[in-house]
């Protein structure tokens, strides 16, 4: 019977179980995400090599003129070392790691998740998933009120890959706006915003996109000069002036 449950085990049927139990499923770019992990015996004892968490994201990335989605794992941590786990055994253990600071926002999709996995020799690894919000840091979250407050409405969020390094990640998260009132309506066709964080500042990437006006304008339009490109950095102490920073940067390339 033990060698026929080790074979059960070798298959995962019967084999050890793990679940991620997080302290909350929402979290702001950078924070520390805190939680404990139970480890339940199978119907035999067990080496268990180690157990991670990983967080993990997709990116939209073009190839032969195809779209599709990529998954990556932004952070992996190695939670516990080796240890033997008994059959029906109970483990519980804690575990605390920090968000990175340039985590993809969740604004519109399910598009960040922790997995949750143990290394157990000569066996099928077992492992849990759990999908969390990701929500701006307090200085992204100024700068995208103070988008919104110049009369520029969200429209689309995309992460995208890149082919020019931004720092580690193959991608990065784009924020597409569009003009619904204000001094802008009329003037401009979008601006798009991508982030670049850090601990105490972000530096962002701005494109301008002029509406075409007159012959001249759709010339423009058809060469690409219609579209401006600005990059700039915000830091905690800019927080009460973003607003007028960002008015400033748009007016001086409208025309």
């Amino acid at each position: 019977m033990i060698m026929f449950n080790k074979m059960l085990s070798s298959i995962g049927i019967g084999n050890t179980k793990i679940d991620a139990q997080l302290d909350k499923q929402s979290y702001m770019a950078g924070e520390t995400v805190r939680g404990k992990i139970l480890v339940t015996g199978g119907k035999v004892e067990q080496e268990v090599d180690q157990i991670y968490l990983s967080v993990n994201t997709k990116y939209l990335k073009e190839s032969d003129d195809k779209r599709f989605n990529v998954n990556v794992i932004m952070d992996k941590f190695k939670i516990a070392e080796s240890f033997t786990i008994q059959p029906g055994e109970s483990k519980e253990i804690p575990f605390s790691f920090i968000l990175s600071p340039q985590t993809p926002l969740t604004i519109r999709d399910k598009n960040v998740w922790i997995d949750t996995g143990l290394d157990i020799k000569k066996a099928v690894d077992p492992g849990d998933i759990d999908y969390i919000q990701v929500n701006p840091s307090q200085l992204v979250n100024a700068v995208l009120k103070a988008v919104d407050s110049l009369g520029f409405k969200l429209i689309e969020v995309e992460s995208k890959e890149v082919h020019r390094s931004f720092g580690k990640l193959p991608f990065v998260q784009e924020f597409e706006f569009k003009p619904r009132s204000g001094q802008y309506k009329g003037l401009l066709d979008e601006i798009e915003l991508i982030f670049l964080p850090s601990e105490d500042q972000v530096e962002i990437l701005m494109q301008i996109d002029r509406k075409a006006r007159g012959l001249s304008g759709l010339f423009a339009e058809a060469m690409d000069q219609d579209e401006s490109y600005v990059r700039f950095t915000v830091t905690n102490s800019d927080s009460p002036t973003v607003q007028k920073t960002i008015q400033e940067i748009v007016n001086q390339n409208i025309h």
